[in-house]
């Protein structure tokens, strides 16, 4: 019973079918434009390998945006550049990676990782306890952060030499499956994990639709927001980690697209921007949808440019399809006197 109930509601779930329709028309249409070199291991493998670095980021920009008040994290990039190219300056004087690969790696994981911990900290710290606009402090830590990586390197790229346990990361497989990709559907899990079945994402919720709400009912708003966006720093360590490791270099300026795809990802989802609201499966469906087109672009030698206006495209109908999901929602709030939430747009922690 409680299946079949569960069934219904992803069935009756527009966004996602949407998401879910896009993504099968589009590989359908690419197996046929490829005469079936789309689905080739290899061009699977690629795409696997090339998700994660803005999937990951998509998946902080959907945290920040949960928490409401304007909450967007737009630090991400610089701080994934930030933390690779600190690694790849600190951990050869510490270690050698010929002696001692494994313990290399290890060095090199838990200095990505802590950089993203503190970046993420101190946007955390400068957005709750100074009470800025969180778009206007993380552009301004992320111009920080690129300014920090700029100095250190002298505007140039840093090398990384290739260590076989570190580049597995960004190039080894499991199974024929991408590591990069494991590490992205592990976040996905967790995170998903974390924002329904926890606590903390019951809080997140009720914080980013009525932060007066949330505060008189005993949510301590402050530490929820540096938890959120400590998280935040963490996605985006894991994906400078995941882009190190994958081209062997940390540079200042790499991947400055990623983060207006990064948001295109999340609203395409269906994140709602004013918080409250957001499924990660459906983040999940619009991160693999742009990476079909990409590849399908690619393997078909289509200009980027038209690669974008596509994206532009699919970013109107999906806020299309989510704008009359909220209109239907306000209709039958007039009718009921229910909250727009509880009629249907949904502020807890969705399925």
């Amino acid at each position: 019973m409680k299946g079949s109930f569960v069934i219904g509601k992803w069935f009756g779930d527009r966004q996602l079918n949407f998401l879910l329709a896009v993504n099968v028309l589009v590989v359908v249409v690419a197996v046929w434009l490829s005469h079936g070199q789309f689905v080739d291991i290899d061009n699977l493998q690629s795409m696997g390998s090339q998700l994660p670095e803005v999937g990951l980021l998509a998946l902080g920009i959907m945290l920040s945006m949960l928490s409401g008040n304007g909450g967007i994290d737009l630090s991400g990039v610089g701080l994934a550049n930030l933390s690779a190219m600190i690694a790849a300056l600190l951990v050869p004087k510490w270690v050698s990676g010929d002696d001692t690969p494994v313990l290399y790696t290890t060095l090199f994981c838990v200095v990505v990782v802590t950089m993203g911990v503190l970046g993420g900290l101190i946007n955390g710290l400068v957005i709750a306890r100074l009470r800025l606009t969180p778009i206007l402090s993380t552009l301004g830590t992320q111009l920080v952060f690129t300014g920090f990586a700029v100095a250190l390197s002298n505007g140039a790229s840093v090398h990384v030499d290739y260590i076989e346990p570190l580049a597995d990361i960004g190039n080894g497989a499991v199974f024929q499956v991408p590591i990069s990709f494991c590490i992205f559907i592990a976040a996905v899990l967790i995170l998903g994990w974390l924002l329904k079945r926890t606590p903390f994402g019951l809080r997140l919720y009720l914080m980013g639709t009525n932060p007066r709400a949330a505060f008189y009912a005993g949510i301590g708003c402050e530490r929820m927001l540096i938890a959120t966006y400590t998280m935040c720093g963490v996605l985006a360590s894991l994906a400078g980690l995941v882009s190190v490791s994958h081209t062997l270099s940390a540079k200042w300026d790499y991947g400055n697209s990623y983060l207006l795809i990064a948001i295109l990802i999340a609203v395409m989802g269906g994140v709602n921007p004013a918080g409250g609201y957001g499924r990660i499966v459906c983040v999940f469906f619009a991160a693999t949808v742009l990476q079909l087109l990409s590849s399908l672009f690619n393997l078909l030698g289509v200009s980027q440019f038209f690669g974008d206006c596509t994206w532009g495209f699919l970013l109107l109908v999906s806020l299309a399809f989510a704008d009359g999901d909220h209109l239907r929602a306000m209709l039958r709030f007039g009718r009921t006197g229910t909250t727009p939430h509880a009629a249907g747009g949904g502020s807890g922690p969705p399925a």
